[in-house]
């Protein structure tokens, strides 16, 4: 690709930054009171699982989405693992207007730069796949482009080094992405070590009402739901009962 449209090329196609917190700010609670912001997923597949849905459009689920009250949208693109596509974002960008959260494995800022060309809000960052140096630099370039790092960590000490890295927006991923082991129970661990000012978001394995409900009586602010609904007969149903449960009522 970098052959193809080198960085000055789409640093030409880039334009006036946008101030970067579109996505940080849809995803802010902004207090225990108030419902569990949603950020849902677009998903081909997974290593854990195989393929979850063959036949999908991209476009309509993401509509579905948004009508459906979520906060925010993630666009899982990497190819090879998750055989997602980059186009996702280019067709989508146009159609929705909540913020796009670009998923992908991030290990060179090329990557950032044509995520904020393709419109993406925010981008991925695995704290597990990058040095300390490393993720300090792409927080800052990413912000620098308009675009909102969502620093993904699975430990205390990941959790660290991020937020020593300038994270604001912070995911706390509950699978282990070494053994694929889910451990529900991490993110009520580490989400009383993350500053009240940084947007934390509990990601994997959060499936019925009952998770939502144990989530929303923790400072969590948002949570990120993909298989769930990728899977579901009638994402629009499944999304309408955990959008219920997200604000707590009956």
């Amino acid at each position: 690709m970098k052959l193809a449209k080198p960085a000055h090329t789409l640093r030409a196609r880039l334009g006036p930054a946008l101030p970067s917190g579109r996505l940080e700010r849809a995803l802010r609670r902004g207090g225990p009171g108030q419902p569990l912001r949603l950020l849902c997923e677009v998903k081909r597949a997974s290593p854990s699982r195989g393929t979850l849905n063959e036949s999908f459009d991209p476009v309509a689920l993401a509509r579905t989405y948004a009508a459906g009250g979520a906060a925010a949208i993630s666009l899982v693109t990497e190819p090879d693992h998750f055989r997602g596509e980059l186009e996702w974002l280019d067709r989508m960008r146009p159609e929705v207007s909540v913020p796009l959260l670009l998923k992908d494995f991030i290990v060179d800022a090329y990557q950032i730069l044509d995520a904020a060309v393709r419109g993406a809000d925010g981008v991925l960052l695995i704290a597990a796949l990058l040095s300390d140096t490393e993720l300090q630099r792409w927080i800052g370039e990413a912000k620098l482009l308009g675009v909102d790092p969502l620093v993904e960590v699975h430990t205390e000490e990941e959790l660290l080094i991020a937020l020593r890295g300038g994270a604001t927006l912070v995911g706390i991923n509950h699978r282990d992405l070494r053994t694929f082991e889910l451990d529900l129970s991490l993110s009520e661990r580490l989400l009383p070590r993350v500053p009240p000012m940084v947007t934390a978001v509990a990601e994997s394995g959060i499936a019925n009402p009952a998770d939502l409900e144990r989530l929303r009586r923790t400072r969590c602010d948002a949570v990120l739901m993909g298989e769930v609904l990728m899977t579901s007969a009638d994402p629009a149903a499944t999304l309408a009962v955990l959008a219920t449960a997200a604000k707590g009522a009956p």
